[in-house]
Protein backbone atom coordinates (compact mmCIF):
# COMPACT_ATOMS: atom_id res chain seq x y z
CA UNK A 1 0.00 0.00 0.00
CA UNK A 2 1.69 3.22 -1.16
CA UNK A 3 1.49 6.59 0.56
CA UNK A 4 -0.96 8.04 -1.98
CA UNK A 5 -3.41 5.16 -1.56
CA UNK A 6 -3.23 5.51 2.22
CA UNK A 7 -3.88 9.24 1.96
CA UNK A 8 -6.90 8.71 -0.31
CA UNK A 9 -8.27 6.09 2.08
CA UNK A 10 -7.94 8.46 5.03
CA UNK A 11 -9.42 11.34 3.02
CA UNK A 12 -12.49 9.28 2.18
CA UNK A 13 -13.03 8.31 5.82
CA UNK A 14 -12.55 11.94 6.88
CA UNK A 15 -15.08 13.04 4.25
CA UNK A 16 -17.73 10.80 5.78
CA UNK A 17 -16.89 11.80 9.35
CA UNK A 18 -16.84 15.54 8.74
CA UNK A 19 -19.47 16.07 6.05
CA UNK A 20 -22.17 13.73 7.38
CA UNK A 21 -23.37 16.26 10.01
CA UNK A 22 -23.34 19.04 7.39
CA UNK A 23 -25.63 17.11 5.03
CA UNK A 24 -28.01 16.49 7.94
CA UNK A 25 -27.92 20.19 8.80
CA UNK A 26 -28.66 21.24 5.21
CA UNK A 27 -31.58 18.80 5.04
CA UNK A 28 -33.03 20.16 8.30
CA UNK A 29 -32.68 23.76 7.10
CA UNK A 30 -34.30 23.08 3.73
CA UNK A 31 -37.12 21.14 5.36
CA UNK A 32 -37.79 24.14 7.63
CA UNK A 33 -38.01 26.39 4.57
CA UNK A 34 -40.70 24.15 3.06
CA UNK A 35 -42.67 24.62 6.30
CA UNK A 36 -42.31 28.43 6.18
CA UNK A 37 -39.87 28.43 9.10
CA UNK A 38 -36.42 29.92 9.27
CA UNK A 39 -34.99 26.72 10.64
CA UNK A 40 -31.70 25.94 12.38
CA UNK A 41 -28.29 26.76 11.02
CA UNK A 42 -26.81 24.18 8.66
CA UNK A 43 -24.00 23.92 11.22
CA UNK A 44 -26.41 23.01 14.03
CA UNK A 45 -25.42 19.30 14.03
CA UNK A 46 -21.81 20.34 14.75
CA UNK A 47 -22.99 22.57 17.61
CA UNK A 48 -25.11 19.72 18.98
CA UNK A 49 -22.25 17.27 18.68
CA UNK A 50 -19.89 19.61 20.56
CA UNK A 51 -22.52 20.05 23.28
CA UNK A 52 -23.08 16.30 23.63
CA UNK A 53 -19.37 15.51 23.81
CA UNK A 54 -18.90 18.05 26.61
CA UNK A 55 -21.81 16.89 28.74
CA UNK A 56 -21.73 14.28 31.47
CA UNK A 57 -22.73 10.76 30.47
CA UNK A 58 -25.31 9.05 32.68
CA UNK A 59 -25.79 5.30 32.62
CA UNK A 60 -29.15 3.80 33.70
CA UNK A 61 -29.09 1.66 36.79
CA UNK A 62 -29.09 -2.04 35.92
CA UNK A 63 -27.64 -1.66 32.42
CA UNK A 64 -24.55 -3.60 31.37
CA UNK A 65 -21.37 -2.67 29.51
CA UNK A 66 -23.30 -3.11 26.27
CA UNK A 67 -24.92 0.26 26.94
CA UNK A 68 -21.52 1.98 26.89
CA UNK A 69 -19.52 -0.11 24.41
CA UNK A 70 -22.05 -0.80 21.63
CA UNK A 71 -22.38 2.81 20.35
CA UNK A 72 -18.61 2.93 19.79
CA UNK A 73 -18.63 -0.46 18.03
CA UNK A 74 -21.40 0.77 15.72
CA UNK A 75 -19.34 3.90 15.07
CA UNK A 76 -16.42 1.67 14.11
CA UNK A 77 -18.63 -0.33 11.72
CA UNK A 78 -19.74 2.81 9.89
CA UNK A 79 -16.16 4.04 9.77
CA UNK A 80 -15.08 0.74 8.21
CA UNK A 81 -17.84 1.00 5.61
CA UNK A 82 -16.56 4.47 4.71
CA UNK A 83 -13.24 2.89 3.70
CA UNK A 84 -14.59 0.18 1.39
CA UNK A 85 -17.43 1.65 -0.74
CA UNK A 86 -17.26 4.14 -3.65
CA UNK A 87 -17.57 7.58 -2.11
CA UNK A 88 -14.89 9.84 -3.60
CA UNK A 89 -13.17 7.40 -5.98
CA UNK A 90 -14.48 5.25 -8.87
CA UNK A 91 -11.51 2.91 -8.41
CA UNK A 92 -10.90 0.52 -5.48
CA UNK A 93 -8.96 1.96 -2.56
CA UNK A 94 -6.72 -0.27 -0.39
CA UNK A 95 -9.39 -1.67 1.95
CA UNK A 96 -12.09 -2.03 -0.73
CA UNK A 97 -11.16 -5.65 -1.46
CA UNK A 98 -12.07 -6.74 2.08
CA UNK A 99 -15.84 -6.63 1.49
CA UNK A 100 -18.34 -6.44 -1.37
CA UNK A 101 -21.97 -5.29 -1.47
CA UNK A 102 -23.04 -8.16 0.75
CA UNK A 103 -20.24 -7.47 3.23
CA UNK A 104 -21.21 -3.81 3.37
CA UNK A 105 -24.83 -4.79 3.97
CA UNK A 106 -23.75 -7.06 6.82
CA UNK A 107 -21.77 -4.20 8.38
CA UNK A 108 -24.83 -1.95 8.17
CA UNK A 109 -26.84 -4.74 9.78
CA UNK A 110 -24.23 -5.16 12.53
CA UNK A 111 -24.38 -1.45 13.37
CA UNK A 112 -28.18 -1.62 13.44
CA UNK A 113 -28.20 -4.64 15.76
CA UNK A 114 -25.76 -2.92 18.13
CA UNK A 115 -28.03 0.12 18.29
CA UNK A 116 -31.00 -2.10 19.10
CA UNK A 117 -29.06 -3.89 21.83
CA UNK A 118 -28.22 -0.55 23.39
CA UNK A 119 -31.90 0.40 23.47
CA UNK A 120 -32.92 -2.92 25.01
CA UNK A 121 -30.10 -2.82 27.56
CA UNK A 122 -31.24 0.59 28.80
CA UNK A 123 -34.31 -0.99 30.39
CA UNK A 124 -36.51 1.92 29.31
CA UNK A 125 -40.00 1.10 28.04
CA UNK A 126 -39.78 3.94 25.54
CA UNK A 127 -36.44 2.75 24.17
CA UNK A 128 -37.59 -0.87 23.93
CA UNK A 129 -40.76 0.26 22.14
CA UNK A 130 -38.67 2.09 19.56
CA UNK A 131 -36.37 -0.91 19.16
CA UNK A 132 -39.21 -3.40 18.75
CA UNK A 133 -40.88 -1.32 16.06
CA UNK A 134 -37.58 -0.91 14.26
CA UNK A 135 -37.14 -4.70 14.25
CA UNK A 136 -40.64 -5.21 12.85
CA UNK A 137 -39.78 -3.00 9.88
CA UNK A 138 -36.29 -4.46 9.48
CA UNK A 139 -37.90 -7.85 8.89
CA UNK A 140 -39.25 -6.38 5.65
CA UNK A 141 -36.27 -4.15 4.80
CA UNK A 142 -33.48 -6.74 5.05
CA UNK A 143 -34.92 -9.14 2.40
CA UNK A 144 -35.36 -6.17 0.07
CA UNK A 145 -31.73 -5.16 0.56
CA UNK A 146 -30.57 -8.70 -0.21
CA UNK A 147 -32.62 -8.81 -3.42
CA UNK A 148 -31.26 -5.41 -4.45
CA UNK A 149 -27.69 -6.65 -4.04
CA UNK A 150 -28.53 -9.86 -5.89
CA UNK A 151 -29.98 -7.86 -8.79
CA UNK A 152 -26.78 -5.81 -8.98
CA UNK A 153 -24.78 -9.03 -8.99
CA UNK A 154 -26.69 -10.53 -11.92
CA UNK A 155 -26.19 -7.36 -13.98
CA UNK A 156 -22.40 -7.24 -13.57
CA UNK A 157 -21.58 -10.85 -12.71
CA UNK A 158 -20.00 -9.68 -9.44
CA UNK A 159 -21.03 -8.13 -6.16
CA UNK A 160 -18.30 -5.51 -6.23
CA UNK A 161 -19.68 -1.93 -6.15
CA UNK A 162 -16.67 -0.56 -8.04
CA UNK A 163 -17.29 -2.96 -10.92
CA UNK A 164 -20.93 -1.87 -10.98
CA UNK A 165 -19.91 1.78 -11.07
CA UNK A 166 -17.50 1.22 -13.97
CA UNK A 167 -20.01 -0.85 -15.97
CA UNK A 168 -22.83 1.67 -15.62
CA UNK A 169 -20.49 4.53 -16.47
CA UNK A 170 -19.29 2.89 -19.67
CA UNK A 171 -22.49 1.19 -20.85
CA UNK A 172 -25.66 3.17 -21.58
CA UNK A 173 -27.59 -0.02 -22.32
CA UNK A 174 -26.73 -1.42 -18.88
CA UNK A 175 -27.79 1.82 -17.18
CA UNK A 176 -31.10 1.99 -19.07
CA UNK A 177 -31.86 -1.71 -18.71
CA UNK A 178 -35.17 -2.53 -16.95
CA UNK A 179 -33.26 -4.51 -14.32
CA UNK A 180 -31.13 -1.53 -13.31
CA UNK A 181 -34.00 0.97 -13.40
CA UNK A 182 -36.23 -1.24 -11.26
CA UNK A 183 -33.50 -2.02 -8.72
CA UNK A 184 -32.64 1.68 -8.48
CA UNK A 185 -36.27 2.52 -7.74
CA UNK A 186 -36.42 -0.26 -5.14
CA UNK A 187 -33.25 0.98 -3.44
CA UNK A 188 -34.54 4.56 -3.40
CA UNK A 189 -37.74 3.51 -1.63
CA UNK A 190 -35.69 1.47 0.83
CA UNK A 191 -33.39 4.44 1.31
CA UNK A 192 -36.29 6.63 2.45
CA UNK A 193 -37.17 4.12 5.15
CA UNK A 194 -33.62 3.41 6.32
CA UNK A 195 -32.81 7.12 6.71
CA UNK A 196 -36.12 8.03 8.38
CA UNK A 197 -37.31 10.19 5.47
CA UNK A 198 -40.55 8.36 4.78
CA UNK A 199 -43.45 10.81 5.22
CA UNK A 200 -44.83 9.31 8.42
CA UNK A 201 -45.10 10.68 11.93
CA UNK A 202 -41.67 9.38 12.95
CA UNK A 203 -40.21 12.16 15.09
CA UNK A 204 -40.76 12.95 18.72
CA UNK A 205 -42.12 10.84 21.54
CA UNK A 206 -45.70 10.34 20.34
CA UNK A 207 -47.01 6.79 20.11
CA UNK A 208 -46.42 6.68 16.36
CA UNK A 209 -43.05 8.37 16.64
CA UNK A 210 -41.09 5.97 18.80
CA UNK A 211 -38.36 5.13 16.31
CA UNK A 212 -35.13 7.15 16.14
CA UNK A 213 -35.84 9.27 19.23
CA UNK A 214 -37.20 6.31 21.14
CA UNK A 215 -34.10 4.15 20.78
CA UNK A 216 -31.82 6.81 22.28
CA UNK A 217 -34.26 8.00 24.94
CA UNK A 218 -32.04 6.96 27.86
CA UNK A 219 -28.76 8.22 26.42
CA UNK A 220 -26.98 11.42 27.28
CA UNK A 221 -23.62 13.13 26.93
CA UNK A 222 -20.94 11.48 24.81
CA UNK A 223 -22.97 8.33 24.17
CA UNK A 224 -25.86 10.35 22.76
CA UNK A 225 -23.43 12.33 20.62
CA UNK A 226 -21.90 9.13 19.20
CA UNK A 227 -25.35 7.69 18.44
CA UNK A 228 -26.42 10.88 16.65
CA UNK A 229 -23.16 10.87 14.70
CA UNK A 230 -23.80 7.24 13.76
CA UNK A 231 -27.18 8.20 12.32
CA UNK A 232 -25.68 11.00 10.23
CA UNK A 233 -22.92 8.72 8.95
CA UNK A 234 -25.43 6.01 8.01
CA UNK A 235 -27.46 8.53 6.01
CA UNK A 236 -24.35 9.89 4.29
CA UNK A 237 -23.08 6.42 3.36
CA UNK A 238 -26.42 5.22 1.98
CA UNK A 239 -26.85 8.41 -0.02
CA UNK A 240 -23.32 8.10 -1.43
CA UNK A 241 -23.74 4.46 -2.46
CA UNK A 242 -27.11 5.20 -4.06
CA UNK A 243 -25.70 8.12 -6.02
CA UNK A 244 -22.31 6.74 -7.06
CA UNK A 245 -23.35 3.17 -7.81
CA UNK A 246 -27.01 3.34 -8.83
CA UNK A 247 -28.33 6.77 -9.84
CA UNK A 248 -25.45 9.03 -10.98
CA UNK A 249 -22.31 6.91 -11.44
CA UNK A 250 -20.64 9.54 -13.63
CA UNK A 251 -18.59 12.62 -12.80
CA UNK A 252 -15.83 11.28 -10.57
CA UNK A 253 -12.22 11.53 -11.70
CA UNK A 254 -10.48 8.19 -12.14
CA UNK A 255 -7.06 9.77 -11.57
CA UNK A 256 -5.45 7.80 -8.71
CA UNK A 257 -4.11 10.80 -6.84
CA UNK A 258 -4.89 12.81 -3.75
CA UNK A 259 -5.77 15.84 -5.90
CA UNK A 260 -8.23 13.83 -8.00
CA UNK A 261 -9.89 12.41 -4.88
CA UNK A 262 -10.17 15.90 -3.36
CA UNK A 263 -11.82 17.19 -6.55
CA UNK A 264 -14.29 14.30 -6.38
CA UNK A 265 -15.46 15.56 -2.97
CA UNK A 266 -16.95 18.58 -4.76
CA UNK A 267 -18.66 16.30 -7.27
CA UNK A 268 -20.07 14.18 -4.45
CA UNK A 269 -21.28 17.31 -2.64
CA UNK A 270 -23.19 18.45 -5.74
CA UNK A 271 -24.82 15.02 -6.08
CA UNK A 272 -25.74 14.97 -2.38
CA UNK A 273 -27.33 18.41 -2.52
CA UNK A 274 -29.44 17.30 -5.46
CA UNK A 275 -30.60 14.16 -3.65
CA UNK A 276 -31.28 16.05 -0.42
CA UNK A 277 -33.40 18.52 -2.37
CA UNK A 278 -35.45 15.70 -3.90
CA UNK A 279 -35.94 13.98 -0.53
CA UNK A 280 -36.95 17.24 1.19
CA UNK A 281 -39.41 17.94 -1.62
CA UNK A 282 -40.95 14.49 -1.16
CA UNK A 283 -41.24 15.02 2.58
CA UNK A 284 -42.97 18.36 2.02
CA UNK A 285 -45.39 17.31 -0.71
CA UNK A 286 -46.48 13.81 0.27
CA UNK A 287 -49.13 13.45 2.95
CA UNK A 288 -48.01 11.71 6.12
CA UNK A 289 -49.31 8.19 6.64
CA UNK A 290 -49.74 6.10 9.75
CA UNK A 291 -46.74 4.18 10.99
CA UNK A 292 -47.95 0.70 10.08
CA UNK A 293 -48.10 1.78 6.42
CA UNK A 294 -44.30 1.51 6.36
CA UNK A 295 -44.80 -2.23 5.81
CA UNK A 296 -46.83 -1.52 2.67
CA UNK A 297 -44.10 0.86 1.48
CA UNK A 298 -41.42 -1.78 2.03
CA UNK A 299 -43.60 -4.36 0.28
CA UNK A 300 -43.62 -2.11 -2.80
CA UNK A 301 -39.84 -1.80 -2.63
CA UNK A 302 -39.48 -5.58 -2.35
CA UNK A 303 -41.82 -6.10 -5.31
CA UNK A 304 -39.76 -3.76 -7.50
CA UNK A 305 -36.58 -5.61 -6.52
CA UNK A 306 -38.16 -8.96 -7.44
CA UNK A 307 -39.38 -7.52 -10.74
CA UNK A 308 -35.82 -6.46 -11.54
CA UNK A 309 -34.70 -10.10 -11.27
CA UNK A 310 -37.61 -11.25 -13.46
CA UNK A 311 -36.70 -8.60 -16.02
CA UNK A 312 -33.18 -9.97 -16.18
CA UNK A 313 -34.40 -13.55 -16.54
CA UNK A 314 -36.87 -12.63 -19.30
CA UNK A 315 -34.85 -10.03 -21.21
CA UNK A 316 -31.36 -11.32 -20.46
CA UNK A 317 -28.19 -9.29 -19.94
CA UNK A 318 -28.18 -5.74 -21.35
Amino acid sequence: MDATAQAVNLLQAATVLLLAPLIAGIAARWKAWTESRRGPSILQPYFDLRKYLRKETLVPQGSSRVFVVAPFLAFGAYLLISMVVPIITPYPIPFASTVDFLGGGLLFGLAGVLTLLVAIDSGSNYAVLGASRTVSFAAFAEPTLIIVFFAVAVITGTNNPYVTNNLLTSSTSAYLSPTHLLVTAAFFLLLLVETGKLPVESAGLMEFGMLEDGRVFEHSGRLLGILRWNGWMKQFLLYSVFLNVFLIPWGMSAQPSLEGAAANILVLAAKLLLLVGVVVLLEATLAKVRLFKIRDFLALSFSLAILSIFAFVVLGAP
